[in-house]
């Protein structure tokens, strides 16, 4: 059985598959408009919870979030469920495709065999669509891979049950009927004040601006608190989670600015194309601290990439994207 399914890659999975599914249904939006609505932008530092014996930090919401705040403010109808039972988990993926629905999938990135070795870690949530089965192979659209592609039942099944954090669980979702009338400056405006307020006035100091301040203090003194060679593992670790896992720091903010763009059309506030402008370059500072990390990494130490230099950068990223974030929240209200 296959499904007709369009694929269209995309920057990030889950706004990828979601701006997917929703075409498939019959409203076209782009991944940056799916990414914005769904409030994808987040920004937390939890030194208490570890990733692969290393603290979590993250740059997008919780995993299914986006799809399903996206779906939520459009008026569109959503299906979600998790099976304990792989053979049930199994079985409904092929129920679904049997009745011509394409479905979304959480899965973990290590078990994918098309990904190439380097990107196989373990990373539990990869979101990915599945439209068709041909014998034992299943066909999936993964919206970051640049072609359609192919996996067996046996190892697919391996990655929808990955063990660890953010252990996916079987867990599937799929899109219903979309309405005629689809509120898209509503939605929009919706998922602006989620993401600025989450930065900006959310009185906890791990989240948003806060977090970022609080991490730049912790990564200042890495060196001291753990040695080099334990401080690099940390920087080496901080790059991943901000530019491979799930796009990260730099590429969701030039999300963001497209998804900026295309608010001040809808939204007719020609001021959001000022601050897409802002945020563009706001990723390019998160892309330097990266840059400088992964050379310092690397061995190739200089003045501009120790420790107490790149945690300086991330201070100062943290007060362009307060003043940002503050500026959206006036100007949506508006």
């Amino acid at each position: 059985m296959t499904i007709e399914f369009i694929h269209r890659q995309s920057a990030h999975c889950e706004s990828g598959v979601t701006a997917n599914l929703l075409k498939h249904n019959g409203y076209s939006i782009s991944e940056a408009m799916a990414f914005g609505i769904g409030g994808g932008l987040f920004f937390g530092y939890f030194p208490f919870i570890k990733i692969n014996h290393l603290p979590l930090i993250t740059f997008r919401g919780a995993p299914g979030s986006i799809f399903k705040k996206c779906a939520s403010r459009l008026g569109v109808p959503v299906t979600s469920r998790q099976f304990r039972d792989p053979q049930r988990g199994m079985d409904a993926l092929d129920a679904s495709i049997a009745a011509g629905i394409p479905v979304g999938l959480q899965s973990g990135v290590y078990w994918l065999p098309y990904f190439p070795a380097a990107l196989r870690f373990h990373f539990n949530a990869h979101n990915l669509v599945v439209y068709g089965r041909e014998g034992d192979e299943y066909l999936i659209s993964d919206p970051i891979i640049e072609k359609p592609v192919r996996c067996s039942s046996a190892v697919l099944e391996r990655a929808r049950y990955a063990k660890g954090a953010l252990a996916p669980k079987g867990r599937m979702y799929s899109i219903g009927q979309v309405p005629g009338e689809i509120p898209l400056a509503a939605a929009i405006r919706a998922g602006i004040k989620e993401v600025a307020t989450r930065m900006v006035k959310v009185p906890i100091p791990l989240i948003g601006v806060r977090g970022m301040r609080m991490l730049a203090r912790h990564l200042q003194y890495w060196p001291d608190k753990f040695g080099d060679k334990q401080s690099i593992i940390h920087l080496g670790h901080l790059i991943r989670m901000q530019e491979e896992i799930g796009t990260g720091g730099g590429g969701f903010r030039f999300i963001y600015a497209a998804f900026l763009q295309e608010a001040a059309a809808v939204l007719e506030l020609p001021r959001l194309e000022i601050l897409a402008q802002e945020m563009t370059q706001i990723g390019d500072m998160w892309r330097r601290i990266a840059l400088l990390g992964a050379r310092r990494c690397k061995g190739r130490n200089s003045t501009d990439n120790t420790f107490p230099a790149l945690a300086e950068l991330m201070r100062e990223c943290s007060l362009r994207e307060e003043k940002l974030f503050r500026e959206l929240l006036h100007v949506v209200k508006k």
